[in-house]
């Protein structure tokens, strides 16, 4: 008798774990999708070229590709789990086949925390991505903060916390361009919208020393950069055309680093440092994403999706 009681109550452990775990499983199944989109692993992953998870380590998740140089980096809770430190730091990769052919379209996204850090003898950039290119300091691809350009805290004690991102290419055979986020309309841009309208938009820009998401694209069909942060377009429309070029010849071998340009280890300018600052779920795409899908990542990716 007490061994059928036994067996019985173990029958119904059983049964209630599997039905608890039963439900966890269709919770999880069940979450909504965001954009038309289970996880942020979905959007544009026939074109998706390039995914740093940094989930502990460096490595670029499609070619399973580690760092080949390792400077001031170290692992801690990021947007979406882990997410990369760097302090003076930065990762260097050997060439990447993916990131290493011509492109007629891109998008860049990041999580970055940041902040400027202006100072009166100098000030440096904090570079997100730059497949450098041999010999130059700006890369094929590059896609960076001005943190220089202005500093953490005003003489007035008021904190300049409003981060300006850059977004280019530059080679031999394709020339350069870039583009960066506008932070304020200028007097010139508002009589100008009197004249025309909607010309000139100052659309919102991301705040220092938190999250913040990150994305850059162009398109070669209509040589236009457009930048967004947290989902939503950041870009002023009057500026987003620059150049005629339909498509980026990249000059090899093609070097990525995430924290620094190509010439960090042999420049001696002060604005060209390490970046010091933390970075999540950089990603490259050899197309630009629409707006639709740009917010989808980043809902996604904050949900941890």
């Amino acid at each position: 008798m007490k061994t059928n009681k036994f067996f019985l109550k173990s029958i119904a452990l059983v049964c209630i774990s599997t039905a608890i775990i039963s439900c966890g499983d269709d919770d999880a199944a069940s979450l909504p999708p965001i954009g038309g989109y289970n996880n942020s692993n979905e959007i544009g992953a026939t074109d998706l070229v390039a995914h740093w998870p940094l989930e502990g380590n460096g490595i670029e998740r499609l070619s399973n590709t580690a760092p080949s140089n390792t400077v001031g980096a170290s692992y801690e809770v990021g947007a979406k789990g882990q997410g990369l430190k760097l302090t003076n730091g930065y990762l260097q990769f050997p060439s990447i086949t993916n990131l290493s052919s011509d492109m007629n379209a891109y998008t860049i996204s990041t999580w970055a925390n940041i902040k400027n850090n202006q100072t009166p003898e100098s000030g440096s950039v904090s570079v997100f991505l730059s497949l450098a290119r041999p010999g130059e300091w700006e890369g094929n691809l590059n896609f960076y903060a001005e943190t220089g350009q202005r500093p953490a805290v005003e003489l007035t004690g008021a904190v300049n916390d409003t981060i300006v991102v850059k977004a280019g290419f530059r080679t031999t055979a394709s020339g350069g361009q870039a583009y960066e986020n506008l932070f304020r309309l200028e007097p010139w841009m508002i009589e100008d919208n009197i004249t025309n309208p909607g010309k000139h938009v100052a659309n919102p820009v991301a705040t220092g020393s938190t999250w913040a998401h990150y994305v850059a694209t162009w398109d070669g069909a209509t040589n236009k950069f457009i930048i967004y942060i947290n989902g939503v377009k950041s870009s002023n429309p009057a500026f987003e055309v620059r150049g005629d070029n339909s498509s980026i010849v990249f000059d090899t071998p093609v070097t990525p680093y995430i924290g620094a340009f190509g010439t960090v280890a042999t420049t001696s300018d002060s604005w060209n440092k390490p970046m010091t600052g933390n970075v999540d779920e950089i990603r490259v795409w050899k197309k630009a994403l629409s707006s639709a899908d740009v917010n989808a990542l980043y809902q996604l990716e904050k949900a941890g999706r």
